[in-house]
């Protein structure tokens, strides 16, 4: 592909891409590893500035490595593993996720957007044949037919015009692509507002989740922390019904609350601001992600509060969905209907995680006097009562299992464990080779993996699974020398053995007892799934 931004575009893509945002540029990634090409149009001229999405979970990690983006990601980011929250000067939460030293990634990453935008972008570029985004161009009018879309698009040189096979929308809360179809976001939106400031500061304390109800530096405010790369402090705090969001923002006003609480945590490095800005939570999603040869993904298609952390992280989640969807349908190994589950599956999740999330901005931002009556009795028996700190749990970010998912297998009892159910996001596992230890969650990520449990050779007719586009991925009971995969995947007895196939995204479509895979070959053939 041409990569000269000067140059014009191509007059037609299998996919493009409105948006070159985190969930934009990843699809696109994601896409060139299936081998499809696609073009992203973004109207700003590089990757974002200022203070946007911090947190990145476990999932998404995975997510990234699918692409290649893992080894700068973890060497840029800082994990944590949990958190404390404060009323007033007092400690009433110190919660940890769970975590383990056999993991590949932590639960949680806090790194600033603008390095998941680079990359993933950086991901893309190993492809240049499949990967081109263009900077400074705007998506301005689309509209679709039978078998393809027309999209408009503004460039420095003018108006052209591109066709596609499919279009998907990442162009953000405010997208251009929802507004030419005429659709409109649903839900609930709430008035409480949070200042974010990221400031940079020198410290030495531990990366966690740190929260303050009341606090003494500001009373009546909620004040949230979180350290991030390059000396970097995000401060989100919430300010009074009665402030004027314009004037609330204001340097004058902001960093004397952000030096009184500095002060108040014995934070006396010298600092300085880097970036001002104000939030209200947000509980809204499109009825259908799906429109005809149009989708939506990212805050196109969902906006979930910040608390919890379940925006960029469900957007990420929504391109590793659609990617490999969207390349087995180009690529004719499935049929059109297979894009039907993508809204099917990732609604489903957007629903799930706007209730945790709503549950969230209510703490955190009590919607009216009874919400904050209820908050502060909570707070105040935390205190004292161990039981009540549970309710105080930010409710972190974790992945969705796709409950009703036409993709699911139907399966037979006998399974020790749930945790690797069709619909569930395949479990890890730390497994030994010959060339040392390898986590089970490498073999994930582009092809569908039959991962088997065998004790003594494979029978033939699963070794032909390849022939199938299915990859065998055989682990003998010495492979799994700490028990984990038979364990997580729920294998009965030390003994057993059976099939569990992953889809490529990383989730379970079904498990089988046994080695005969004529009921998963049946199951991947009525889903018109085969090569």
């Amino acid at each position: 592909m041409n990569t000269d931004p000067s140059a014009p575009l191509p007059d037609r893509v299998p996919v493009l891409i409105a948006g070159g945002g985190p969930v934009g540029l990843m699809l696109c990634a994601l896409l060139a590893r299936h081998g499809v090409a696609s073009l992203v149009i973004e109207a700003d001229e590089g990757y974002c500035s200022g203070s946007r999405a911090i947190c990145i979970s476990r999932r998404s990690q995975e997510i990234m490595a699918w692409a290649g983006a893992d080894e700068p990601l973890v060497a840029t980011g800082l994990p944590w593993t949990g958190g404390r929250s404060f009323w007033r000067d007092t400690e009433v939460l110190h919660f940890q996720m769970p975590s383990e030293p056999t993991q590949r990634f932590a639960p949680m990453l806090n790194i600033q957007q603008y390095y998941i935008e680079q990359f993933a972008h950086e991901a893309a570029q190993r492809a240049p044949q499949l990967a081109q985004v263009r900077w400074g161009c705007r998506v301005a009018a689309v509209r679709q037919s039978a078998d393809s879309v027309l999209a408009e698009v503004e460039t420095p040189q003018g108006r052209q015009s591109v066709q596609a096979d499919w279009l998907v929308a990442c162009d953000g809360g405010r997208s251009t692509v929802r507004e030419q179809l005429g659709l409109q976001l649903e839900g609930t939106q709430y008035e409480g507002r949070y200042v974010i400031v990221d400031i940079v500061q020198k410290t030495m304390r531990p990366v966690e989740r740190l929260a303050w109800f009341d606090p003494p530096s500001n009373p009546g405010s909620t004040i949230l922390m979180h350290r991030q790369p390059g000396d970097v402090w995000r401060i989100d705090y919430q300010i009074r019904d009665d402030e004027d969001p314009a004037e609330a923002v204001k340097p004058e006003n902001v960093l004397p609350r952000v030096r009184s609480h500095l002060a108040m945590i014995g934070e006396d490095e010298p600092w300085e601001p880097l970036w001002i800005s104000i939030y209200n939570a947000k509980c809204l999603t499109l009825p259908d992600y799906r429109h005809g040869r149009v989708f939506f993904a990212g805050d196109a298609a969902h906006l979930v509060p910040i608390f919890g952390v379940r925006g960029l992280n469900s957007g990420l989640d929504d391109a590793g969905n659609l990617a490999w969807k969207l390349a087995r349908v180009i690529d004719g190994q499935a049929s059109d209907a297979l894009l039907d589950s993508y809204t099917v599956e990732r609604l489903h999740a957007a629903r799930e995680n706007i209730a945790y999330g709503a549950k969230s901005t209510e703490f955190m931002a009590p919607p009216n006097f009874a919400f904050k009556l209820m908050r502060e009795a909570t707070l105040r028996l935390a205190v004292v009562d161990a039981k009540v700190r549970s309710l105080i749990n930010p409710r972190q970010s974790a992945p969705i299992a796709y409950v009703g998912s036409p993709l699911n297998a139907a399966e037979q009892g006998g399974w020790a464990d749930d945790l690797a159910a069709p619909g569930r996001p395949a479990p890890e596992a730390l497994l030994q080779g010959s060339h040392g230890n390898f986590h089970l969650t490498r073999a994930f990520g582009k092809d569908f993996v039959c991962v088997v449990f065998a004790d003594g050779a494979l029978p033939g007719a699963v070794k032909e699974l390849a022939d199938h586009g299915i990859a065998v991925l055989d682990i003998p009971p010495e492979a799994d020398s700490l028990g984990q995969a038979r364990q997580r995947y729920g294998l009965p007895g030390a003994q057993a053995q059976g099939l569990v196939l992953v889809r490529p995204d990383g989730y379970v479509m079904g498990r089988w007892h046994g080695l005969d895979p004529s009921g998963l070959l049946a199951e991947f053939n009525k889903r018109e799934l085969a090569a």
